[in-house]
């Protein structure tokens, strides 16, 4: 039977700001208010790795500013959305100064953290791939994220599997519990350190039609004692804000949690699925 949840937010969204993303933030609280969301949080990136080379310092000063408006725009109209600062950190151990700065910048209300791009290398985006080094890659990948996992200064875990994206999409299935003790040592540090993990919905949208992390790995979490999890669309554009949401969380009510998590503040506000 399919849940009706009172409080569907989405905490991963992106808007012009981000090199990626297409509309402004106001457009995209305007597609979550009609919606009827009870929030959205503004997540848009700074790749760390890159910041002093693309200058990402900009683009996040001009997402809190639109973000601030916008919050603004919503509260005085007593419309019901919660509009939330956030910032979606991209290989914050690749630079830890430069995450450092881009913490500074704001008081964020949420922080993700991020592995797009392994070191030395682009992002898994644009990599090719093959039945040789498909192994290699995700091993490299889990080992850095668990010290993402260990030292970064963030409140959720985003997209937990994210290489996963484009190797299904190259047609090469990498049988992801060979790396089951691996994964639990991230969920392990994840735990640890009083993070959340997040359901990621934008593999629904894409050839994987999985969630990341997908539900095994969900109900991991759970087992290990993980208790806070944050839902996103990975929108980069207005019309995919919400997309997914209401699936994760179902597969979350499967998994046997009754709460999921949105933070305010960077403290996490435990919801009802109910």
């Amino acid at each position: 039977m399919k849940t009706t949840c009172r409080f569907i937010s989405d905490s991963h969204t992106h808007s012009r700001n981000s090199f990626d993303g297409n509309d402004s933030v106001i457009m995209m609280c305007e597609k979550a208010f009609n919606l009827g969301l009870y929030s959205i949080t503004i997540t848009d990136h700074c790749e760390c790795h890159d910041n002093y080379i693309k200058n990402f310092r900009d683009s996040i000063c001009s997402s809190i500013k639109e973000t601030s408006r916008a919050r603004a725009t919503y509260y005085s109209n007593d419309s019901g959305l919660r509009v939330y600062t956030g910032i979606e950190l991209g290989q914050p151990t690749q630079d830890q100064e430069a995450a450092k700065d881009a913490l500074s910048l704001a008081e964020y209300d949420f922080v993700l953290g991020s592995l797009h791009n392994l070191r030395g290398e682009e992002d898994f985006y644009f990599l090719r791939y093959n039945e040789e080094n498909v192994p290699g890659l995700l091993n490299r990948y889990f080992d850095e994220l668990l010290e993402l996992a260990e030292e970064g200064d963030f409140d959720s875990l985003a997209h937990l599997t994210y290489p996963l994206r484009y190797v299904y999409g190259a047609g090469i299935d990498p049988h992801i519990k060979n790396y089951s003790e691996k994964i639990d040592a991230v969920l392990l540090a994840v735990i640890k350190n009083h993070h959340a993990l997040e359901i990621n919905t934008s593999g629904l949208r894409q050839k994987i039609r999985k969630t990341l992390p997908n539900g095994h790995i969900l109900r991991r979490y759970r087992e290990l004692g993980g208790k806070f999890v944050t839902l996103g669309s990975d929108a980069h554009r207005w019309a995919d804000i919400g997309s997914g949401i209401e699936t994760g969380l179902e597969l979350l009510q499967e998994c046997g949690f009754t709460y999921f998590t949105v933070y305010e503040k960077r403290e996490p506000q435990l919801l009802p699925i109910k």
